[in-house]
């Protein structure tokens, strides 16, 4: 992005190297230089630097034989300092430059680069905290850190720039000898308002846009930043043609960047499902980092990240498009938005609002408040997370009216919606995303009026109490996600068999519920919790898809024997389900819990991944047989259990990576009962009345026996101290040994823990 140091670590090389060659040219600003003076004047100007002679060629292309052979005879260094378009590199002659020369060139455009096959495209990185810091102190107080009193004011102006140098530059020389109130007057504004020389440095990236690309980019910055990619392309497909191939060239632009999502659990499953099957034969352990090293992370949720000066400058673009709000492209900020909205002066200039409901009083609206904004494609009314009193602030109906919303709408996400269902006169044939939370919503609309809802991908109205009825979709076919979670007074809802796109269905909290949905086969996400549902019918074997199943909470008695047959079942969660009998079928790939008190259990169980049995041993004696196949297993307040021998885990073929047993009922723990050579991790956390744990293994990654009271004797196995170097890590995995509140260790233990410890950081340290 501009200003983020290219022309400067360009300079700093060319000015270390340069005396190695003949002849040398630092032509900075080409760009702007063209746009002044124009292609061939600026060639010649560069040509005659390199050839200590005026050169005066007026054609578009070199043919002078003689031009080319000096040319070819010379060793130079080039600096082609910000090129926005590959011809003007061909246009210098640098292919007839000798051999051994450098060319670096500097652009804003990755694809640039690209075109002319450079031999390496170096990105030039933000500025870390504490370089940030210092390079912005030394233009605000010369001084390599700011005094105590403006460290706070400090660290916001650096958090602004976001490891921008120009940004910390320009920010830090306005503020020198400035006074505290001066300070705290420029932070104010400093969200609101674009810094003008940044914003124009900026803004150069930002012209060359053709003008559907300028649109796509300030509906991104105004409404879109943070949020899913693939859910933004979705939405902006259904408003531009190729808005994916303009975020592609927004990215090799530098006008933005495309981030890994923030992770929920089931996407780390998997994440973690991939990398293992990828790397098994490696006995690789799995972390986040790794997978991205191994390429594994390509398909993980990504979302839109965007510097916050890009988005204050859009903010200025649509600010300079009118004085009146009304008649500006795009609303965000809560005065404006109000003064709109409460005084009906939308018009059809306005494309899209964005309102944090939390900066609005108890504003009135009118029913026809929308009626004349009818180019109006997105309505986001939202609060931010953890702002409490909702009540007290935000919109309200007019009576009983519904207010009317416009036809062209793309994305309506309003959280406490006030009316009771949407406008009878909304036809929702560009709707792709519907959201409504907390609301007083009884139904989505009358399933009396035909709705044409092909473009729909996303409804989630959750937490609306009123809620009754949930209509039957019947033209959805493109519906992915439906998500009511959290409203309590459904009683019913139709069959979904026909929504063939549907990936995900969540009902967790609606209580009211008892049958099982129909579903189309391919659902991969289902989430059942805390309802009434008291079976899980034969019928959920047509799911061929799915892969999660939470009914964690519910009224579940019975699961069907033929939810064997789901081979793409990866998580199943019935964790305090009434269950009176464990069903005997278990052939689950990712995670079984279960927290109930069943009176049997499966002679034979094959999980891949992990197995977490809290609370549901107690009345079991054996686990037999050795066919667990684990990556993480808790057997952690099984109190009853006197010794860990009861339960047999000694075969050959269990291979787990995690073993929890934490308040485990077992006074000793041998682990040389515990013959799996693949287990890393280890969790004895208050074991109250353990005293012994015996043979603890050389490749342990991690021990955590907190608040084991008891705790008296700790033995490593040293037998072969060698395994110690064999097993050592790579340097980005630690081990732990965790030994607090361990109050009766004995001095022996205490010199095993001690010397297990030497051995381990010896091993590091000569790796």
């Amino acid at each position: 992005m501009g200003g983020i140091g290219k022309t400067t670590l360009a300079d700093a090389v060319y000015n270390e190297v340069s005396l190695k060659f003949e002849d040398r040219c630092f032509l900075q600003n080409i760009s702007d230089k063209i746009d002044k003076q124009g292609m061939e004047s600026l060639r010649n100007e560069f040509l005659s630097q390199l050839l200590n002679q005026e050169i005066r060629i007026c054609t578009p292309s070199i043919s002078t034989p003689f031009i080319q052979e000096r040319l070819n005879n010379k060793r130079v260094i080039v600096v082609l300092d910000d090129v926005n378009d590959s011809d003007q590199i061909d246009s210098f002659c640098v292919k007839h430059f000798g051999h051994g020369s450098k060319i670096i060139l500097t652009s804003r455009d990755r694809q640039v680069l690209n075109n002319v096959g450079v031999d390496k495209i170096h990105e030039v990185k933000k500025l870390n905290e504490n370089d940030s810091l210092q390079l912005f102190s030394t233009f605000a107080f010369k001084l390599l850190n700011p005094p105590t009193n403006f460290r706070d004011l400090s660290n916001k102006f650096v958090d602004y720039a976001q490891g921008n140098p120009l940004a910390l530059k320009v920010l830090g020389s306005k503020l020198y000898k400035m006074t505290r109130e001066d300070w705290e007057s420029e932070v104010d504004k400093l969200r609101e308002y674009a810094q003008p020389k940044i914003s124009q440095i900026l803004k150069s990236s930002f012209d060359g846009l053709d003008e559907q690309e300028k649109n796509i980019f300030l509906d991104i910055a105004i409404f879109f930043k943070g949020e899913s990619k693939k859910n933004v392309e979705k939405i902006l497909r259904s408003c531009y043609k190729g808005a994916m191939c303009g975020i592609s060239n927004f990215v090799n632009k530098c006008l933005l960047d495309i981030t890994p999502f923030p992770f929920s659990l089931h996407d780390v499953l998997e994440i973690r499902s991939r990398f293992l099957k990828k790397n098994a034969e490696k006995g690789a352990s799995f972390s986040l980092r790794g997978a991205s090293d191994y390429g594994i992370l390509d398909k993980a949720p990504q979302c839109i990240s965007l510097h916050d000066m890009f988005e204050e400058m859009s903010k200025d673009i649509i600010r300079r498009e009118s004085k009146s709000p009304g008649m500006r492209s795009r609303l965000w900020n809560p005065k404006d938005g109000c003064q709109v909205l409460k005084y009906n002066k939308g018009t059809d200039s306005i494309e899209g609002i964005k309102l944090d409901m939390s900066q609005i009083d108890n504003l009135q609206l009118h029913p026809t408040v929308f009626e004349n904004m009818i180019n109006l494609k997105y309505v986001h009314f939202y609060f931010p997370p953890f702002i409490g009193k909702y009540q007290s602030k935000k919109l309200h109906a007019n009576g009983d009216n519904i207010v009317s919303l416009p036809d062209e709408l793309r994305y309506l996400c309003w959280d406490f919606y006030p009316f009771k269902s949407l406008s009878s006169s909304f036809n929702p044939k560009n709707l792709v995303v519907l959201k409504l939370s907390h609301g007083d919503i009884e139904q989505l609309w009358n399933e009396d009026n035909h709705q044409d809802l092909v473009n729909l991908r996303q409804i989630v109205v959750t937490f609306c109490k009123k809620l009754w009825k949930i209509p039957n979709l019947l033209t959805a076919i493109n519906l992915e996600i439906l998500c009511f979670n959290g409203c309590e007074n459904l009683v019913e809802f139709p069959s979904f068999n026909h929504l063939a796109s549907l990936k995900t269905l969540q009902l967790h909290g609606c209580y009211n519920l008892k049958k099982f949905p129909e579903l189309p086969n391919d659902v991969s996400f289902l989430n059942l919790s805390e309802i009434g549902l008291e079976e899980v019918p034969d019928s959920i074997e047509h799911l061929a898809g799915l892969d999660t199943l939470l009914l964690s909470n519910s009224r579940a008695k019975t699961v069907s024997s033929k939810i064997s047959k789901l081979k793409s079942l990866r998580c199943l969660d019935l964790s305090h389900c009434p269950i009176a009998e464990f069903p005997e079928f278990i052939e689950i790939q990712r995670v079984l819990r279960h927290s109930g008190e069943p009176t049997g259990f499966p002679e034979f169980i094959k999980i891949a991944q992990s197995v977490a049995l809290s609370d549901i041993l107690q009345g079991i004696d054996t686990i037999s047989d050795g066919s667990v196949f684990s990556l993480s297993m808790s057997l952690k307040h099984c109190r009853r259990r006197q010794s860990l021998q009861s339960i047999d885990l000694t075969s050959d073929t269990l291979m787990s990576r995690k073993f929890d047993i934490s308040r485990f009922g077992s006074r000793k723990i041998p682990l040389s009962n515990l013959r799996f050579k693949s287990l890393v991790y280890l969790k004895l956390n208050h074991c109250k009345i353990l005293n012994s744990i015996s043979e603890i293994p050389p490749y342990l990654r991690y021990l955590n026996a907190h608040g084991c009271t008891s705790l008296e004797e700790v033995r490593f196995s040293f037998q072969d101290r060698d395994l110690y170097e064999l097993h050592s890590f790579d340097g980005e995995e630690d081990f732990f040994m965790i030994f607090s509140n361990c109050f009766c260790l004995n001095q022996y233990s205490i010199d095993n823990i001690e010397e297990n410890a030497m051995l381990k950081i010896g091993s590091q340290a000569k790796k």
